[in-house]
């Protein structure tokens, strides 16, 4: 046995349960996934209505910064050691090794988006006109808020979706009332979004409790594995992929929105983006607490992997279809209702902004399979043909259709990469089936 392969997950005991797995899993993080959704429509309500022209997408601007430097170890580290510590037991010694690497690249992600945001201040936060403390604010409530996350994820690993409930509701409580007292108390919109920020990193100390009750605690100063560090900085190139040809891309898209339509035009794509946002994140929190943890955990068993891959594919194209469309069938009252009345003229832009995320759901789906089988090249290949892509579509369809060539160019991209994955795995998914 080689030095790296003693750090292999263990082959799952439990088959694949398929929908229905799915289903009850998805019932179990129901109320979580409703405190997230709540939270987060209050907030952009609160944002339209008090937070003054521009507000909302001020508030998006500000989360896609936050996403610019967590997407390292959100999407990086912490999806790798949810692959490989989901079959182990809390507080083992082979458990500790995956805790520890994933410590240190979270602070090595930490550093290196300091030293970003030192050389690019002026373009990624001078929308914001940050002062010194609140520059410290921020990478403060940055750093607590990926290890809050970290910690969140070794409770996900460990099947310990009750706290992971309690934890998420907290969250959404403490960063929804701090923004509304914040307010209420007329701060300057960039010191209402640092809040919202501080908030939400708060909640790092019951989730360091409740981890520590199921004998998950972070190590402390010692020897770090390297095969723990190579294994898991795989996935650390995947998600360097994500950011820069996809959170950095939604982000320079915004500001070129802002630059050529204003603040106040803006927000009507703003607010059809952030309506896809909320139920993005009712979807994310699904595959994410749910899909992918079982996905990972039949990584040894590629054909229930592609049964399970294609009974949830099965299941979620006419149940998202559905709700999408329904999404539609009620935007005249529903966008007045989530923001405010005016964003009502914002319906134009739903048609193809509901085609793309229903495509742009089932690729991820299918994409999730690279990220459980760890193959950093044609993850990194087709985020960077996504992006490249998108940039032509939008190079073509905003000066031809303004703000409506922004859904439209997402809803082609997305369209293009969801025939593309069906063809490429479409053995994955087929040969449980016949063999």
């Amino acid at each position: 046995m080689t030095r790296a392969s003693a750090f292999s997950p263990k082959t799952p005991k439990a088959q694949s349960g398929g929908a229905g797995n799915f289903l009850r899993g998805s019932l179990g993080a129901g109320l979580a996934i409703g405190a997230r959704t709540a939270g987060a429509l209050l907030l952009g309500k609160l944002l339209a209505v008090y937070g003054g022209p521009g507000g909302l997408t001020l508030l998006a601007h500000f989360q896609n910064l936050m996403a610019l430097f967590t997407t390292l170890p959100n999407d990086g580290v912490h999806v790798g050691f949810t692959k490989y510590a989901a079959p182990l037991r809390p507080g083992s010694g082979r458990y500790q090794s995956w805790l520890g690497a994933a410590v240190v690249l979270n602070l090595a992600a930490l550093v290196a988006g300091a030293l970003v945001l030192a050389v690019g201040q002026a373009p990624l936060v001078g929308m914001f006109r940050p002062s010194v403390a609140w520059l410290a604010g921020f990478g403060l409530g940055l750093a607590g808020l990926v290890a809050n996350t970290l910690l969140t994820a070794a409770l996900l690993a460990a099947g310990r979706l009750r706290a992971y409930v309690g934890l998420t509701v907290l969250l959404s409580a403490l960063s929804v009332g701090a923004v509304a007292l914040a307010l209420y108390a007329q701060w300057p919109v960039e010191n209402v979004l640092l809040t919202y920020l501080l908030a939400q990193a708060l909640v790092v100390a019951p989730t360091a409790l409740a981890a520590r009750r199921v004998g998950i605690q972070l190590p402390g100063w010692g020897p770090v594995s390297r095969p723990a560090l190579v294994a898991l900085s795989h996935f650390l190139l995947m998600a360097l992929s994500t950011l820069v040809f996809g959170k950095a891309v939604d982000f320079a898209l915004r500001a070129v929105l802002v630059r050529e339509f204003g603040l106040a035009q803006t927000d009507l794509w703003q607010a059809v983006a952030k309506l896809s946002d909320n139920y993005t994140m009712v979807f994310a929190a699904l595959m994410s607490s749910v899909y992918y943890p079982r996905l990972a955990a039949l990584s040894a068993q590629p054909q229930a992997q592609g049964a399970y891959v294609r009974s949830i594919l099965l299941l979620l194209m006419p149940v998202l279809a559905a709700g999408l469309g329904l999404l539609y069938l009620v935007r005249s009252w529903l966008l007045p209702l989530l923001f405010e009345e005016q964003f009502a003229a914002a319906g134009f832009l739903l048609p193809p902004q509901l085609l793309g995320d229903w495509a742009r759901f089932l690729t991820w789906v299918l994409l999730y399979l690279l990220v459980a089988q760890a193959r950093v090249g044609r993850y990194v290949a087709v985020q960077a043909g996504s992006a490249v892509l998108y940039a032509g579509l939008l190079a073509v369809c905003l000066p031809r259709y303004g703000l409506l060539g922004a859904p439209i160019a997402q809803a082609v991209r997305y369209g293009v990469l969801l025939l593309t994955c069906g063809l490429y795995f479409r053995r994955t998914l087929t040969a449980s089936v016949h063999d």
